[in-house]
């Protein structure tokens, strides 16, 4: 009886449990790619033979096998609130969550023990995404509300994500390209984009005295514009000429990031978040401009991976973490403020960006970017672990004020 009391609770949300999957792949991910890690670049252990390349399985794991857990389960809880539409059926979200579930843990057999269990992984995680992709078009096709362009932008990318996903598991090298950079650039850039423009101006009116709302309907067009012609040229090996899009991206956002005013928001540290988390994307754009230009004038790549990994740890896990805890505080019936623990969970977790931007600078010997590489997962591990800890048990306990949700 208390277990099927836990389930009934767990599933009364979506947002229960696909954040509760995505917690538990958030210490998965970084496990596996640790533990791969120790061999390659820590020589612990004779490095280890997965079934397919490791780089190709953690961009898998961290694009579209971590972060489209707290995906769905945000876009599940704020479609019905975004469009006034009809929440979404537990017929709907309950199979999806259990697909792509069982999909993600068939994944980490299928890389050690058989690239047959990766593609039967692959094949439920594809019906998952469906099932989600599916509930989601439901709800927005439904709505009547007249402003539906946040959630067109986030539907459209989810709808390539589904078309990724089958590029990953075809398990042609074109195609596995085509996945690893439209995964940055055509899916998670214009979602998390989207999800900022509507949401951090409406939590910041609700928080900062005379706020004024700045929310213009240009800079929607052209982020995810950008980002898809900067998928492009790099995609067609044109990187030397992405600053042209990457330089007008850089200075929207970091325009915004003034307009919608960091430092008020930092006296309140749960609004904060969510700024910090924002104020990486100006700065991981100019680090790719600087690298396009570089390319372009001198034909280097300086910066490695550093625009990358400020872009997809800087912003898109650290806008995560805000947004997944906003929400978790919301519909929990707990007090909606990050108290210590939270908030320094949040500002550590900014080290680990620091750390994995530094560890692709120019003049580091192979020791030292090892020991940063290494550094970067553990400080990952040690954050979402605690934060997973502080947030998980929300998800199968009822609400302290006896509400539904």
């Amino acid at each position: 009886m208390n277990f099927i009391k836990a389930w009934n609770t767990f599933s009364s949300a979506p947002h229960r449990m696909f954040f509760f999957g995505g917690m538990v792949q958030s210490t998965l991910t970084l496990a596996w790619w640790l533990t791969d890690l120790g061999g390659r670049y820590g020589g612990f252990y004779t490095p280890i033979a997965w079934t397919i390349s490791p780089i190709d399985a953690h961009a898998f794991l961290m694009i579209y096998s971590f972060l489209p857990f707290f995906i769905f389960g945000f876009l599940m809880t704020t479609y019905p609130r975004w469009m006034n539409g009809e929440e979404v059926e537990r017929r709907a979200y309950i199979p999806a969550f259990l697909l792509l579930a069982t999909g993600t843990l068939l994944l980490y057999a299928g890389l050690i023990v058989s690239v047959v269990i990766l593609k039967i992984a692959l094949v439920l995680f594809l019906a998952g995404w469906a099932i989600g992709l599916y509930a989601l078009l439901r709800v927005y096709m439904r709505a009547k509300h007249p402003d539906k362009r946040h959630a067109a932008i986030t539907s459209v990318v989810l709808v390539i994500g589904w078309l990724m996903v089958a590029a990953f598991a075809s398990d042609e090298t074109h195609l596995v390209a085509i996945a690893k950079v439209g995964g940055i650039w055509l899916i998670l850039l214009p979602l998390f984009f989207a999800v900022s423009h509507r949401m951090i101006p409406f939590f910041s009116a609700n928080v900062i005295p005379d706020y004024k709302i700045v929310r213009p309907d240009w800079v929607l067009a052209l982020i995810p514009g950008f980002a898809l012609l900067h998928g492009i040229l790099e995609l067609t090996g044109q990187q030397r000429w992405t600053w042209l899009v990457d330089l007008p991206m850089a200075l929207s956002a970091l325009y915004l990031t003034r307009a919608w005013r960091l430092r008020d928001s930092l006296a309140v540290p749960l609004l904060g978040m969510v700024h910090i988390g924002f104020a990486w994307l100006g700065i991981a754009l100019l680090l790719y401009t600087v690298q396009s230009l570089s390319l372009f004038m001198t034909g280097q790549l300086i910066l490695a991976k550093a625009p990358l990994h400020a872009l997809a740890i800087g912003y898109f896990t650290s806008m995560l973490l805000a947004m997944v805890t906003r929400v978790t505080l919301g519909h929990s019936g707990k007090t909606l403020a990050a108290d210590h623990l939270t908030w320094g969970i949040f500002l550590a977790f900014q080290s680990v960006t620091v750390l994995r931007v530094i560890s692709e600078l120019p003049g580091l010997s192979f020791t030292v970017r090892s020991h940063l590489y290494l550094c970067a997962g553990l400080g990952w591990l040690v954050c979402f672990g605690l934060w997973s800890c502080k947030f998980a048990p929300t998800y199968w306990k009822p609400r302290p004020d006896g509400r539904p949700g």
